[in-house]
């Protein structure tokens, strides 16, 4: 239980649930007794959602552990997917990894509205049963999250370029100034502004990143690859006085961050579709998963079945301007899906 277990913990306390935590360190486990972000200390066997909150390398134990030892549905909040995916084949088991945190560390940091507006992964594989992701998909919108599914393998290619490479490029960056600062004090003190901001990242808790580093190595280097070539054509662009090469990058550059989306918004203009699916593993992982791929904002659904018969019908509500390429990816992937537009 550290920032972001005891920050879940909080947000499911104040949403209602009776919260269980343990944690190795029975110090830990005081605390958060203490500051009120847990009902209870221990495992509750008849616990309906799990939530594993370790170092990524400890993960995949942490979830067996929980799938052993108690009967609900079991999460993870890892900000590395794929081992852990690939490791873990139970029905009960879904990946996520809440794209939230903070510069503080510990309990006393876990806040119960840091996943308000804040988009968290779920990454579930052809084993996850469609019970298990509407149950934790449902929990997470509850505490104020917006439910993107992914496949482990891109999340953890899309984290790597989004999260990983820009820490450890603003580690690089701080060592280049600290070294400029042996030369001249007055580095530092320039150091400022942007360069602030920029740099911002590298103040996270250091440790997190050995595991991180490792368990998603090659999405990591491939990511680093990609900046140093970049890197490489800047310093072409620059040492050859090319104006306008520079200009066109630095126009692109700002033209992508000017459209960077900022926090979940709601959706006003949407549309339902139903989508009638068998009533089997990964079928209703598969729709999100293409909903995903094709960038369709979804502003709620639910799975409905028939009282008879093996066929469900996942009711979602997404945003009009996409339903249309939406609905031509179902069609395309042997789904039959029905629109009803809004007036």
């Amino acid at each position: 239980m550290g920032l972001i277990g005891g920050s879940v913990a909080a947000a499911l306390r104040g949403s209602g649930w009776h919260v269980t935590g343990s944690d190795g360190d029975s110090d830990h486990e005081r605390e958060a007794l203490a500051l009120g972000l847990v009902d209870a200390v221990g495992v509750d066997a008849a616990a309906d959602v799990s939530f594993v909150a370790t170092p990524v390398s400890h993960v995949a134990d942490g979830v067996r552990r929980m799938l052993v030892e108690t009967s609900g549905v079991v999460s993870d909040v890892g900000s590395v997917k794929a081992p852990i995916v690939r490791a873990i084949s139970d029905p009960r088991f879904i990946g996520g990894h809440p794209m939230a945190g903070s510069e503080l560390q510990g309990l006393e940091g876990a806040d119960a509205d840091m996943f308000r507006g804040a988009v968290w992964v779920l990454t579930p594989s052809t084993t996850t049963s469609d019970a298990a992701f509407q149950l934790v998909a449902d929990l997470v919108r509850q505490i104020g999250g917006d439910v993107l599914a992914l496949p482990a393998e891109r999340h953890d290619q899309l984290v790597a370029v989004t999260s990983h490479l820009p820490h450890l490029a603003a580690a690089t960056l701080l060592t280049l100034a600290r070294s400029r600062a042996d030369d001249h004090a007055a580095v530092m003190r320039l150091a400022a502004g942007g360069f602030r901001d920029m740099t911002r990242v590298a103040s996270g808790h250091p440790a997190i990143w050995l595991d991180i580093c490792r368990e998603n190595q090659p999405a990591i280097i491939e990511a680093l690859d990609a900046l140093i070539g970049g890197l490489s054509e800047m310093r072409t662009i620059v040492s050859g006085n090319d104006a306008d090469g520079l200009l066109r990058r630095l126009n692109d550059a700002r033209s992508v961050r000017a459209n960077l989306p900022g926090r979940v918004r709601e959706l006003t203009d949407v549309s339902e579709v139903r989508i009638p699916i068998p009533d089997r593993a990964g079928a209703a992982a598969e729709v999100f998963t293409l909903a995903a791929e094709l960038g369709v904002n979804t502003a709620n659904f639910e799975v409905v079945h028939s009282v008879e018969g093996d066929r469900g019908v996942l009711v979602m509500v997404v945003d009009a301007t996409s339903v249309d390429v939406f609905r031509g990816g179902l069609i395309a992937r042997g789904f039959k899906p029905a629109v009803t537009r809004n007036g």
